[in-house]
Formats: structure tokens, sequence, C-alpha cells
């Protein structure tokens, strides 16, 4: 008779990114996309910081660091001004309905870190930006990417009001960059009482949001006297939004 046979041995756990002798995981060549994968995991924005406000970077030592080499990142706020689009008839969205709404985009703040997550770094919210008073026609949103600052042509050509989120409750918004390694949206409170520029027009208690149109945004430059482009006007993002300051 055969005996029960022999339990196969169990396998070592590898870390995803282990430390070698000098307490760092190697790093050298890392493309961009590893790069940004490893930022995903080392930082916490606002939502996901449950010790406080702000921005937080950290790691835990063999789960995703620390690193052997810094990484350059990229941490931007970006203020939204939304402005109602009255039936603007030159455009469309990429499912091919027409927008409800406008929005300028505008950096307000930007740090750059060289990190290896060896040790805890912090960076606090801009206070105008994320008032609890600020406009109801106002977003903000948050960038974390690898490398250079973003240009124009990698910002979010489009974004939802009241759409997708992820598994932490945060809006998706789709950034035309692979180095964006997270964000996080603040949604304005009530863009449907906005004029076309941008400025409340009545109190959002009395307009209730609507929920049977369309809730896209599109993006536009808020100009004074030309908010709308019109339909002989190139959709180029770059025709429709100003190039970030530093």
């Amino acid at each position: 008779m055969s005996g029960s046979p022999s339990p196969s041995p169990t396998p070592s756990l590898t870390p995803p990114y282990p430390t070698g002798a000098s307490g760092c995981h190697d790093n050298e060549g890392w493309t961009v996309e590893e790069s940004r994968d490893w930022v995903r995991l080392v930082v916490d924005t606002p939502k996901e910081n449950y010790g406080g406000d702000g921005l937080r970077v950290s790691s835990l030592v063999g789960y995703n660091g620390p690193l052997c080499r810094k990484i350059t990142v990229q941490v931007e706020f970006w203020k939204l001004v939304y402005g109602v689009a009255n039936g603007a008839d030159g455009d469309r969205l990429s499912d091919g309905t027409r927008p409800d709404y406008y929005f300028d985009i505008r950096r307000v703040k930007r740090v750059e870190l060289h990190t290896d997550a060896s040790v805890e770094q912090k960076i606090a919210l801009p206070a105008s930006l994320y008032a609890t008073d600020r406009s109801p026609c106002e977003g903000a949103l948050l960038s974390i990417t690898v490398g250079k600052p973003l240009t124009s042509k990698e910002l979010p050509k489009e974004v939802e009001v009241g759409g997708g989120e992820d598994l932490w409750g945060r809006a998706t918004v789709d950034f035309r960059s692979k180095r964006v390694a997270d964000h996080e949206l603040s949604e304005p409170s009530a863009p449907q009482v906005c004029s076309p520029d941008g400025k409340p027009t009545a109190d959002p208690a009395d307009v209730p949001a609507p929920g049977s149109q369309p809730t896209d945004l599109y993006p536009t430059d808020l100009y004074p006297t030309n908010l709308y482009p019109t339909p002989d006007r190139s959709f180029d993002i770059g025709d429709v939004l100003r190039s970030p300051t530093p």
C-alpha cells in the first residue's frame, strides 16, 4: 500500500519590492510605467489619508520600498471653474452628446518631490482651493505625476459630474498621460446655478441639481466675451486650454 502523499512545501512569499543589504529596493533602469506604479503605492491622497488632511508619501519596508534611487514626482493642484453651456451647438462630447457645462482649468500650486519614500513626506492642501465656503461653481483637481509637470495636452479633455467612482469613493478622471500615478477630484457643489462665466446666479438650495440631463463637462477657457467655441473653431486642446504656468 502506498502511503499518503507528502505535502508540497509552502512557497516563500516574495515581497513586491524586496530590500537588499543596503535596506533599499534597486530601481535602476525603471521605466516610467514602473515608477508610476510604485508612486501609486506610496502616495495617500486626501481621501485616502486617514491620519489627517493633505497628501502623504510613505512606504512599508519590503512592500513598496524604500527605493535606492529617488524618483521625481509632481504634485499639482488645479482650480476648475464651471459654467453652463446654454445649448452651445458647436462642440460634442466623446459620446456624441452636447456638454451641459464648460470648465476652465488653472494650476494654483505645484510641489516637486524627489522621493525614495525612506522618510514620510506631507503636503498641505491649498486652503482657498479646498475652503468649505468656496463658490459652488468651483472644483479642485489634484494630480500626482512622475517626471515633469503636466502639459496642457496631458490634462483631461472631459470630466464628469456625479460620474463613476473608484474603490475609495473618488470620482474618476481620464488624464491624457500615462505618467499620472494618481488623482483626486473635488467636484463643484452646484454647477447648475452657474452662469456661463462661472458665477453663481442663485442659491443652490433653490435650484435642485438636474437629474435627467447629461452631466458631462467640456473644457474651455472662460473668456469674458467668448465663452463658447464656435463651430468653425478647431477643437484642439491647445486652442481651448491655456498652457499651465510653472
